[in-house]
């Protein structure tokens, strides 16, 4: 019997030949990151036990994003804990305003590699398998483990394969795909499972539209979210990194636990109401609600694609006056070719206010809507109260939210075609 893409990089990892769902394994990781207002679990962890040294700070990425600017007393000085961390132990910091969203920027470096291994802080690191990575988040018990050995725990999980067949059709997005996938088969499909996306489907999605399913797959329960590799991934990834990679394929031969076959031409665009990923409707049918605020952003939405999307919607036109439309680009590198083709001009002049490069509404301090307000968003959670006491926050893709914000109640993009 073969092995599949996560059970390849977890045997690799651990030095075994083989490995099969449910055996228990030490895994020497590749990479691993920090963020901002967690840091200080570590660090406080490694003062205690007198650890002096991590184990390689040449693969910790510690990035200051999450709750930026702080808002609070309590995230300005976990940012004092996270610069002082990095400093003591040599760790590269990402400060705020210079780089963006942690995910996107341990991408842009080239820190998501095809076939290696990553865990980190927060449940999003699942975002690199667009990347052929296997990647997990870990909890605030287990990162100072895996800051000074290098190594963590797993359970094999058993795995998915998720076959996209077809084509998208205009205003269709991959945005649309996960929240379908979420609606049709629930939150738990893939617990404690890695889930593979294959077929000619998933090989025509660019790679932002890769990362927004892969990001999405802790959504539906996913601890590993994994595309295969192709052209584009090895290309994006050699631009920048020197460093030799193995991409790694399922055998024909492996065992999944259940195959589920996705048509995307027959997915249209559809929304994730109050207050569950899962609980999606065709944006038809909630078409007409009225909606306060719009955010685009997010390391679910936040890249030059979605903002090209967004701005070929809002030219020429405004922002509905009782509406607010917040767009945050993911990174300084995304913001910088946003201004250079023209699109922050476009959203300021719509009426949209435009954020330097963080978490931003997503993280759930910043923004919030006032009780009995509702939200369109492009991040990644909707859950009761995230946003917001007495609020309801809808999802969507970048073309819905922006359609929406222009209208001022949720609308179907496809109307702006």
């Amino acid at each position: 019997m073969g092995m599949t893409i996560a059970e390849k990089i977890l045997a690799r990892h651990s030095g075994l030949s083989k490995v099969v769902p449910g055996q228990m394994v030490m895994a020497n990781i590749d990479r691993t990151r920090i963020v901002d207002y967690k840091a200080q679990d570590s660090y406080h962890v490694f003062k205690e036990l007198g650890i002096k040294k991590v184990w390689d700070p040449k693969r910790i990425l510690m990035v200051i994003e999450h709750h930026v600017p702080p808002s609070t007393q309590f995230h300005a000085d976990s940012h004092v804990i996270a610069r002082k961390f990095a400093k003591e132990y040599g760790i590269e910091l990402l400060e705020l305003g210079r780089h963006g969203i942690c995910h996107i920027s341990f991408i842009e470096k080239g820190f998501a590699r095809p076939g290696e291994l990553v865990a980190a802080g927060d449940s999003h690191t699942c975002s690199y398998g667009a990347f052929n990575t296997a990647a997990r988040g870990l909890g605030p018990d287990e990162m100072p483990y895996l800051l000074a050995n290098g190594k963590i725990w797993f359970k094999v999980p058993d795995t998915i394969r998720c076959e996209l067949i077809g084509e998208l059709s205009p205003m269709v997005s991959a945005k649309d795909i996960i929240l379908y996938i979420a609606g049709k088969l629930g939150t738990d499909v893939a617990l404690y499972k890695s889930i593979e996306f294959v077929g000619n489907g998933a090989k025509s999605l660019s790679l932002s539209g890769r990362i927004t399913i892969a990001n999405m797959g802790v959504e539906i329960g996913a601890k590993f979210a994994i595309f295969e590799a192709d052209e584009k991934t090895i290309n994006y990834v050699k631009e920048r990194t020197n460093d030799l990679f193995e991409p790694v394929k399922s055998d024909i031969d492996a065992n999944f636990s259940a195959t589920y076959t996705i048509d995307i031409s027959k997915v249209k665009p559809v929304v994730a109401c109050p207050y569950l990923v899962s609980n999606v409707r065709p944006v038809e049918k909630v078409e007409g609600i009225t909606i306060q605020q719009c955010f685009i952003g997010s390391c679910t939405n936040g890249m030059i694609e979605d903002l090209r999307v967004a701005a070929r919607i809002l030219k020429n036109n405004k922002v509905y006056p009782n509406t607010r439309l917040i767009i945050v680009p993911a990174s300084t590198q995304i913001y910088l070719q946003a201004l250079k083709e023209g699109l922050i001009e476009i959203f300021i002049e719509s009426g949209a206010m435009v954020e330097g490069p963080a978490c931003a509404l997503c993280g759930g301090d910043k923004g919030l809507l006032g009780k009995g307000e509702k939200g369109l968003y492009t991040n990644n959670r909707n859950f009761k109260g995230r946003h917001g006491k007495g609020a309801e926050v809808y999802l969507g893709s970048p073309a819905t939210v922006a359609a929406s914000a222009i209208n001022g109640r949720i609308t179907d993009p496809r109307k702006y075609l």
